[in-house]
């Protein structure tokens, strides 16, 4: 099993959660404190737990998918304001616009930190700086 290495704007870290994480069907059931999101999962049945929970884990079963995004923002809508991390097949590139979606973090193998060294993403930090959007309605 590898080790799971955090994406902050800080940069590499080592994974801090030491709870369980259980699938978002068991953990609305059992009012646990973390709960995993898969991509294609329907976020509504949170909306009555979100107070409750400390980490929301969403699932990037490919960097081609970009549904995680649309459920952080979301989460973030319906007033989640705990840990928010995205797992999976996030690159780099990809980093700005999972924080500026809602993601605090993101979880990422080892095998992906060695093809995408800690420079790569945090020449990516400063991602409100390079937001284009907000530029326009600036």
């Amino acid at each position: 099993m590898t080790n799971s290495i955090l994406v902050t704007d800080a940069g590499f870290a080592n994974d801090d959660w030491s709870g369980e994480i259980v699938p978002l069907a068991e953990g609305v059931a059992a009012n646990v404190p973390a709960v995993d999101v898969a991509s294609s999962d329907d976020i509504s049945p949170l909306q009555s737990h979100l107070g409750g929970l400390d980490l929301i884990r969403v699932d990037f079963p490919s960097f081609a998918d970009g549904r995680g995004f649309t459920l952080a923002r979301q989460l973030r809508q319906m007033g989640f304001k705990g840990r928010l991390r995205a797992r999976g097949h996030v690159l780099a590139d990809q980093y700005a616009m999972a924080r500026r979606s809602g993601f605090d973090e993101v979880e990422i193998d080892e095998a992906l930190a060695a093809r995408q060294p800690e420079d790569q993403w945090l020449a990516r930090s400063e991602w409100r700086a390079h937001d284009y959007q907000a530029r326009l309605r600036a």
